[in-house]
C-alpha cells in the first residue's frame, strides 16, 4: 500500500479510529491535516506527528470549507480526505426525540455530505479519494438503530453518486462499514456483560473489531493504489452483515 505521497485532511481524527489511521499515514511516510471539534484533544497529537490542524463543526460547511482551505495550505495540496466524525443513537423511533434525530443526521450525514462538497474541487486538477465511514447497520436490520441506520444508508448513497459524478475527475469515494469496533464510542456495548454477549453472538467471527483493523481498510481505500475502485462500501465486520451466525 503506497500512502507516502498522501497529503490528506482527516477529520475526525481523535477517535479510536482516527487515532490508527494517523499512525498508518505517518509510519508510510504520508501527510495529513487534522480536522475537529475540539482543540485540547487536537492539539496532542497533531504534535505527535507534526502535522497542522483546524477546530472546526464538521456539520458546520463554512467552518468545515475554512478548515479545508486551511488544510490545502498547509500540505500544498490535497489528494485524500477521510470523514471519520459521527456518533452513535441506539434508541427505538418512537423513542426518539427530534433534537437525537436532527443531532445523529449532522454528526453522520451532514458531515459527510460536507466532506465531499468542501474537498472534492480540491481534486480537482489530479485526482485523489474520499473516505466516509458507514455502518453494518445500514445493511442488516439492527433492533434500535433506526437514526443511525436512515444516517449510514444516506451515507452509501451518497457515496455512490458522488462517485459518479466525480469519476470523469479521477476522484474516487468509496466508504468503509464496520461492525461493532473497540472504540470510546461504542464502550458502553462492549464494556458491558450482557450487552457485549448480544453483540458478540452477532458476529459470526465471534470478537468485536479493533481500530487498528478499520483503520487499514480506511488506507486500502485512501491509497492511490487502489485507482480503480470506486463506488463502494467495503463491509469490515467480522461477517455481521452478510451471514447468519449460529453462536
Amino acid at each position: 500500500m503506497s500512502l507516502s505521497k498522501i497529503k490528506a485532511i482527516l477529520i475526525g481524527a481523535t477517535g479510536g479510529i482516527g487515532n490508527q489511521v494517523c499512525e498508518q499515514i505517518y509510519a508510510a511516510g504520508g501527510e495529513a491535516f487534522l480536522i475537529g471539534r475540539k482543540s485540547d484533544v487536537l492539539l496532542p497529537l497533531a504534535d505527535k506527528f507534526g502535522w497542522g490542524f483546524a477546530v472546526a463543526d464538521a456539520s458546520n460547511w463554512d467552518e468545515l470549507s475554512q478548515a479545508v482551505s486551511s488544510g490545502q495550505g498547509v500540505l500544498g495540496g490535497v489528494n485524500a480526505a477521510i470523514n471519520m466524525a459521527g456518533s452513535v443513537l441506539l434508541k427505538p423511533a418512537h423513542l426518539t426525540s427530534m433534537q437525537e434525530w436532527q443531532a445523529t443526521v449532522a454528526d453522520n450525514l451532514t458531515s459527510a455530505f460536507g466532506v465531499v462538497r468542501s474537498c472534492a474541487p480540491l481534486m480537482f486538477a489530479e485526482g485523489g479519494a474520499i473516505v466516509l465511514i458507514s455502518s453494518a447497520a445500514a445493511s442488516i436490520g439492527l433492533a434500535n438503530h433506526e437514526a443511525i441506520a436512515a444516517c449510514k444508508s444516506g451515507i452509501e448513497g451518497l457515496v455512490r453518486s458522488a462517485a459518479m459524478t466525480y469519476a470523469s475527475r479521477s476522484i474516487r469515494v468509496n466508504a468503509v462499514a464496520p461492525g461493532l469496533v473497540k472504540t470510546s464510542l461504542t464502550e458502553r456495548i462492549w464494556n458491558q456483560p450482557r450487552a457485549a454477549e448480544t453483540s458478540l453472538a452477532m458476529h459470526p467471527i465471534g470478537r468485536f473489531g479493533e481500530p487498528e483493523e478499520i483503520a487499514r481498510a480506511i488506507c486500502w481505500l485512501a491509497s492511490p493504489d487502489q485507482g480503480w475502485v470506486t463506488g463502494q462500501t467495503l463491509r469490515v465486520d467480522g461477517g455481521l452483515s452478510c451471514l447468519k451466525s449460529s453462536r
